[in-house]
């Protein structure tokens, strides 16, 4: 199983392959493996252009970071006058964030979005300051949003590869991965009562490209067709995004082209299994000496084309010793994963175990044997 590594912007680079380049209509796409952010095709990446509504995927991190999702919005009569909304909000309508996150992400609704942005910075104005400081924090150096939603806007711009880097970060939450790879769900009012609507994903992906697992559409004039796609396939992750393809419909088979390119191209190779890694822990104050530890996933690296392992390195954070009592599948130490020698992610070592806290002749002796050599 393939951990979800931290996206790290310094790593892209590209990696396509010569001749077999995809043809697509889009004026900007980037496809890259989303674990380590690698980058496996560009065009014009970073081209700056309105992003559209691929614009709600930040809007959308934003509200699961900022407010639980049993938050309750009420609905302002700005919001609910926002253009191009589909999902009939009315000022006063009160929807809990799980439901407005949904349904504001599955139909694309604008005014949604608007009421997100109240809810946390109480004007859209500075929900955009929000948006533009976790960009920069993320990684993103040519996006500038105006409003949460994607709407036309002069200095609402960004690009291919600054939507993947926020693409990549925003997949790494497991709510948004959640509400992206829904294909149809109703979404539920608090008030009025009772009040509900079915909702069909306008990413058409959903349910017909194997492996898809989200993520955001986005359309207007201005920016053409655009899309933010993400699939899985043995262990490996894709996202590919295109701006200003043809149509709203060729923007799909312009993701497609990218993902199938990509996974022709990009393997995964497991350097450790996890049942197969297992060494001891030092325990101190326990009823055993030590604990057997291990890691909780996998460690595969990402191989594209004919490259070989050896850009990557593993560096151990694990403790000399660890305090009882100790529970079984306790987090006690990382693993760091590096490429060329900038770190990508980490995987949780953990207790294979229970040691409860008590006294061990061996735990006392040992113990005190490596503190005094350890100074």
């Amino acid at each position: 199983m393939l951990v979800v590594f931290l996206y790290n912007p310094s790593l892209a680079e590209s990696a396509a392959g010569e001749g077999e380049v995809p043809a697509i209509t889009a004026t900007s796409a980037i496809l890259i493996e989303a674990s380590t952010g690698r980058v496996v095709y560009e065009k014009n990446a970073d081209e700056v252009r309105p992003p559209a509504s691929m614009t709600k995927m930040m809007t959308c991190i934003l509200g699961l970071e900022n407010m639980g999702v049993r938050a309750l919005i009420t609905v302002s009569p700005n919001a609910a006058m926002t253009e191009d909304s589909a999902l009939g909000l009315q000022p006063g309508d009160q929807v809990d964030a799980q439901n407005l996150l949904l349904g504001m992400m599955m139909v694309s609704d604008n005014g949604a979005a608007v009421a997100v942005a109240e809810h946390i910075d109480g004007t859209v104005q500075r929900f955009a300051a929000r948006m533009n400081e976790k960009a920069r924090e993320i990684g993103c150096t040519d996006t500038n949003f105006a409003n949460p939603n994607g709407l036309p806007n002069s200095a609402h711009l960004s690009t291919a590869r600054d939507m993947a880097r926020i693409a990549a970060y925003c997949m790494r939450n497991r709510e948004f991965r959640s509400i992206v790879g829904e294909r149809q769900a109703s979404m539920r009012w608090e008030s009025p009562r009772g009040k509900f609507l079915g909702m069909e994903n306008t990413n058409e992906l959903l349910g017909s490209y194997e492996g898809i697992t989200g993520i955001k559409t986005g359309w207007t004039i201005a920016a053409g067709g655009c899309l933010a796609a993400s699939a899985r396939r043995n262990g490996v992750e894709l996202i590919a995004v295109v701006m200003n393809s043809e149509d709203t419909k060729i923007r799909f088979q312009d993701a497609q082209k990218l993902l199938d390119y990509g996974f022709s191209h990009v393997k995964l190779q497991r350097v450790i299994a996890k049942e197969r890694m297992s060494k001891p822990l030092w325990v101190k104050g326990g009823t055993n000496y030590r604990v057997e530890i291990g890691p909780a996933e996998d460690v595969s690296y990402p191989i594209i084309d004919n490259e070989t392992a050896k850009e990557y390195s593993l560096e151990y954070q694990i403790p000399a010793v660890i305090k009882a009592p100790v529970k079984k599948g306790q987090v006690v130490g990382q693993i760091v994963v590096k490429y060329k020698g900038k770190e990508t992610g980490k995987i949780d070592v953990t207790a294979r175990q229970n040691v409860a806290a008590g006294f061990s002749f061996l735990s006392y002796f040992f113990v005190g044997l490596m503190s005094y050599f350890m100074g």
